[in-house]
C-alpha cells in the first residue's frame, strides 16, 4: 500500500521513536538515526511522540550533550511539526530497570502505532509491546525497504 508522489511514499504505519533515536539523529546527522527521522516529514510513516519524550530529549541533550540551545529548540520545533503528538493517560509499569522506557510505551499505546524503534536493549529485547512490534532503526529502515546512504 504505497502511493509515491513527489518523493513521499505512504506505508500507513505509526512509529514511536525512543528517545535515545532522537539524540543520535541530533548528534550524529550523518547516521541511521538521522537516517530514520529524515523520512518522517516525507510521509513513509506517521511519526508519533509525546510531550514527555519531547522533555526528556531536551534535557539529555542539555544535560548530557551541552547542545546548543537555538539548535535544539529547532529541532524540538520540527518534531512539533512533524510528529503527531499524543497524551498518554497512563503508563504502565512494564520495564523496572528503566523507568522512562515505560513512557515510549505507553505512547505507542497512545497514538495505536504498530512499531517502536530503538536502540534500547531492555526494550528490544521485548520484541513486541501489546502487540506493537519493537526493532532497532536499521531494522526500520530495512521494513521500509530503505538502506542508509553510504
Amino acid at each position: 500500500m504505497r502511493n509515491e508522489r513527489d518523493g513521499e511514499r505512504e506505508t500507513g504505519l505509526k512509529v514511536v521513536l525512543d528517545t535515545n533515536v532522537y539524540i543520535s539523529a541530533f548528534h550524529y546527522t550523518e547516521g541511521v538515526c538521522a537516517e530514520v527521522l529524515k523520512y518522517a516529514p516525507r510521509q513513509y510513516y506517521e511519526l508519533i511522540i509525546s510531550p514527555v519524550i519531547i522533555g526528556e530529549f531536551a534535557s539529555a541533550s542539555r544535560r548530557d550533550f551541552q547542545a546548543n540551545e537555538e539548535k535544539r529548540l529547532q529541532f524540538i520545533k520540527f518534531l512539533g511539526k512533524t510528529a503527531t503528538i499524543v497524551v498518554p493517560q497512563t503508563i504502565p509499569d512494564v520495564i523496572k530497570e528503566d523507568q522512562p522506557d515505560n513512557h515510549i510505551l505507553a505512547c505507542a499505546l497512545a497514538g495505536k502505532a504498530n512499531l517502536i524503534v530503538s536502540q534500547d536493549l531492555d526494550l528490544l529485547r521485548m520484541k513486541t509491546y501489546e502487540g506493537i512490534g519493537i526493532i532497532s532503526p536499521i531494522d526500520f529502515l530495512n521494513t521500509l525497504g530503505l538502506k542508509k546512504a553510504a
